[in-house]
């Protein structure tokens, strides 16, 4: 039995034990007060006889006068107010006992009954300190399931009130497109007030913002009623929030009884690089678990963690989990959860046919939400990023790159935050250490790093401590560093994809950015995916590029390499069969 189990064992048993305890006293006290209310009344009765009998012989010794008692008459006269003292003493003693009996028995009541209120005391210490520790250490944690997901959604009065003329212009505006296959119409979110809050403080992290982003006007009706959402928007569009905001809300929506004494939100935070065993210490008791696919599935299969109660699933940046190779692992996690009660919701910036199907496989009749023309969900870069593309010869970069680094941090941009992206891990070391040499303070992330090291970099790149990062792909996506005013792709990368999301680095939550790119003749096969992103960003294409050619390269099969068919359902050709002799 473990120790909370018998702490409150213990409580239980202390107060039943107090609570009959105190009857039974009390009982003995009524009873004692009774006997000895009874005997004083007796001897109250007695005495008052006594005592009249001694006044009808004082009044017989008055009325004599000077006429002179007998011996006898006065030995009866001292031995009648002899009992009328003891009488009289004696009825006080009792009343003495009496009260002192019942003062020892309400003593020894209360002493029970303050014993019984330790035991629960100490008891309730223990279930707060480990809210929903497991009766066994070998069982495995179970992520909090007492969130009340999918409640009842109601309009705010406020938005109800907007004409629906302004509605519609401002969807056509932000170029907002719902595919609900349900057919249900909510109007978005257009204002932080209209957020279906039950506690005002909950809008004070919004003072700074003036109006919710597209995919959060949109995307906020459909899971605060429940639903399950695909969000596909562009990098820095604030995707985080739109499904962070529902979920914590949640949360706080829970009545006290229900909370099974948390008091708190909890959040924890699972990645490789750490040690596993303070990570798993964290896990008892969360609410919210952040994980990377490839530790998760680690603490899936060791048994330390249980996911059966998972109530609100997101699948952020879904295309490039699924890219990397990480499908398999996301599958085994999503079948690791209950079905039932489930809300799932997957955020992408691109829709490719991968995340199509993993969205029809685990999810509930979603409604796809699309943020701009991209209906399609092709790949798109950010409209509000201004980029240049420099066609040069290899040599030339790094004396170019301090160009730029002079040119973007003197005067009034000194302190702007400029993010530089290398293609290797030895690169990236190497231009960071070019940079401190020029006399530019620098940080760096990238895999050969520890954990602790990453962090500190980017902790000091994010309050501006140090204003320029050179980074690897491992700082293309996911991170929000605010104020990144250029980002400057050293080496271009391997895909257009990770071009995409290395810009988005700037040009977030609505401010402009500028994006540098160096492309030498190594990258000519991805000069065609990179001039149609330039086009579809109404963006220059210099005619050192066009030399390229305009040809997109076929993105290569994971198995069979650039030169796979992919037929999608048309069946292939069974091949010739041949015989010999």
């Amino acid at each position: 039995m473990s120790k909370r189990t018998r702490e409150e064992a213990a409580a239980t048993n202390g107060t039943n034990d107090a609570e009959r305890a105190a009857k039974k006293l009390k009982k003995e006290k009524k009873r004692a007060k009774a006997a000895a209310a009874e005997e004083a009344n007796e001897k109250s009765k007695l005495a008052d006889s006594v005592s009249q009998q001694a006044n009808t012989d004082a009044r017989v010794l008055d009325e004599g006068g000077s006429q002179e008692l007998s011996k006898e008459e006065r030995k009866a006269l001292k031995r009648a107010k002899k009992e009328q003292i003891k009488a009289g003493r004696d009825a006080d003693i009792q009343k003495e006992t009496s009260d002192e009996d019942a003062r020892e028995i309400q003593k020894k009541a209360d002493k029970g009954v303050r014993k019984a209120a330790r035991a629960a005391k100490k008891a309730a210490a223990v279930t707060e300190e480990y809210p929903s520790a497991p009766t066994r250490e070998t069982e495995p944690q179970q992520v909090s399931d007492d969130t009340s997901l999918g409640q009842p959604y109601s309009e705010h009065p406020g938005l109800a009130a907007v004409p629906q003329a302004e509605i519609d212009a401002f969807i056509v505006k932000k170029q907002i497109s719902v595919d609900d296959p349900l057919k249900k119409t909510f109007r978005p979110l257009t204002l932080f007030k209209y957020l279906p809050v039950t506690d005002e403080a909950q809008r004070a992290p919004f003072a700074n913002f003036t109006t919710p982003t597209p995919i959060q006007a949109a995307a906020w009706p459909y899971l605060f009623s429940g639903r399950d959402v695909v969000g596909v928007a562009e990098t820095g569009s604030g995707k985080t929030l739109a499904f962070g905001v529902p979920c914590v809300s949640s949360i706080h929506r829970l009545e006290k009884k229900e909370r099974k004494g948390i008091k708190a939100c909890i959040a924890t935070c699972i990645y490789g690089g750490v040690s596993k065993d303070d990570q798993r210490a964290l896990i008892k008791g969360t609410h919210i678990v952040i994980a990377t696919p490839g530790r998760l599935n680690d603490f899936l299969q060791e048994g330390s963690i249980d996911l059966s109660g998972v109530q609100y699933l997101v699948l952020d940046e879904a295309d490039r989990m699924l890219d990397k190779g990480f499908e398999q692992e996301v599958r085994k996690i999503i079948s690791s959860t209950s079905p039932e009660g489930r809300q799932t919701l997957m955020f992408t910036a691109t829709w490719p046919q991968s995340v199509r199907d993993l969205a029809s496989t685990f999810m509930n009749q979603p409604a796809k939400i699309t943020i701009g023309d991209n209906v399609s969900g092709e790949l798109r870069a950010n409209m509000r990023i201004v980029q240049e593309v420099e066609v040069m010869d290899p040599r030339d970069k790094s004396d170019r790159l301090i160009q730029l680094l002079k040119q973007y941090q003197s005067g009034k941009n000194k302190n702007d935050r400029i993010l530089v992206f290398a293609l290797y891990k030895k690169e990236a070391t190497r231009i960071e250490e070019f940079i401190r040499r020029k006399g530019f303070p620098v940080g760096g992330i990238h895999g050969d790093l520890s954990q602790q090291k990453r962090t500190e970099s980017l902790d000091a790149f994010k309050q501006g401590k140090v204003p320029l990062l050179v980074a690897t792909d491992v700082a293309a996506r996911g991170l929000d560093i605010p104020a990144v005013k250029v980002v400057i792709n050293l080496t271009f990368p391997l895909t257009v994809e990770d071009y995409v999301h290395r810009i988005g680095r700037t040009g977030r939550a609505g401010q402009d950015g500028r994006a540098i790119t160096f492309f030498t003749d190594h990258e000519k096969g991805l000069a065609g995916g990179l001039i149609n992103v330039l086009k579809g960003a109404n963006q220059h294409v210099p005619e050192d590029l066009l030399k390229f050619g305009t040809t997109v390269k076929k993105k290569a099969h994971e198995a069979y390499g650039a030169f796979y068919k992919d037929t999608g359902d048309v069946p292939m050709k069974q091949a010739t069969k041949i015989t010999f002799d």
